[in-house]
């Protein structure tokens, strides 16, 4: 099943609900960065709140999500827009801890428990929204529900998960967010807290070939859901030869014959994505020549 996501209201309009499917989407990561397991826990559950978090956008607007804990994973970066295209890397890939008794993966432990969430939004205006949450738990689904309550002012439930196979691929991601809009009723909010504690875990749900839809059914209830629309979701970079040119040459003529002189080659590495840009002196004579 391919990566996508849905949105949808539910009893009435008093939630707004989101799911979505991104196996392919934490793969990709995980082959680009190497990422162990817990590791690769944490970046696949942060690129699956981002990628829903990215659909509450519109037009060319994107966010960035930072999680900065005292764990040894370092800090989490992640991008996202409102087309469904997501990219996101950790400083240390390579960390990983016994799963407990249960098979749960200690993302706590990699990410941290102290520590912040931001959240960076460009929608356009000349400053950015920037809002800050306390880490609360590092397990990051109740970290973003807590950045919805306190932030956006918004009760909310986020439910994000990334199930690891042994040698470090990924079997299985996806999540969902849960808004109470304002004048919900108390009935409304009771259901929904009760099913919440019911059903199974989120990547449980994803493992069993359930659809992002099919996981709203499980949450809300069939009979109480809207669809409103399904988009694709993807690990997409947005960098290129062609921009990485574009930022040498902005370092200006003096700069660059600089860099020619004292390296045979010149590297370009984009952290998002793991892609890595040679340029040869010939390549920065012609960038010089365009100058």
């Amino acid at each position: 099943m391919k990566d996508y996501l849905v949105k949808a209201l539910a009893f009435n309009g008093e939630v707004r609900a989101y799911s979505t499917l991104t196996t392919e989407t934490v793969r990709e990561a995980q082959r680009r960065h190497d990422t162990w397991r817990t590791a690769s826990a944490a970046l696949g559950r942060s690129l699956t709140a981002g990628a829903m978090m990215g659909a509450m956008l519109k037009g060319d607007q994107k966010l960035t999500i930072k999680v900065e804990g005292n764990g040894p994973l370092g800090h989490i970066l992640v991008d996202a827009n409102a087309n469904g295209e997501v990219r996101g890397y950790v400083s240390n890939p390579h960390v990983d801890f016994e799963a407990t008794e249960q098979g749960k993966l200690r993302v706590y432990q990699a990410v941290g428990t102290e520590g912040f969430l931001t959240i960076i939004k460009d929608i356009g205006l000349r400053e950015p929204f920037i809002g800050q949450v306390p880490l609360v738990s590092g397990e990051l689904g109740e970290d973003f529900t807590y950045y919805f309550a306190v932030s956006e002012q918004t009760p909310a439930s986020v439910g994000v998960g990334v199930l690891v196979n042994g040698d470090d691929s990924i079997l299985a991601a996806g999540g969902f967010i849960l808004q109470i809009m304002p004048g919900a009723e108390e009935e409304t909010i009771a259901f929904i807290e009760k099913r919440l504690q019911a059903i199974p875990p989120i990547s449980k749900l994803v493992e069993q070939g359930l659809s992002p839809e099919e996981i709203l059914y499980e949450v809300v209830g069939k009979e109480n859901l809207k669809i409103l629309e399904t988009m694709d979701i993807k690990f997409q970079c947005t960098c290129s030869r062609e921009r990485i040119e574009g930022v040498l040459m902005s370092l200006g003529k003096a700069e660059l014959e600089t860099v020619r002189e004292e390296e045979e080659e010149t590297e370009v590495h984009c952290h998002f994505c793991n892609e890595r840009y040679i340029f040869s002196r010939e390549d920065l004579t012609k960038l010089i020549e365009n100058l």
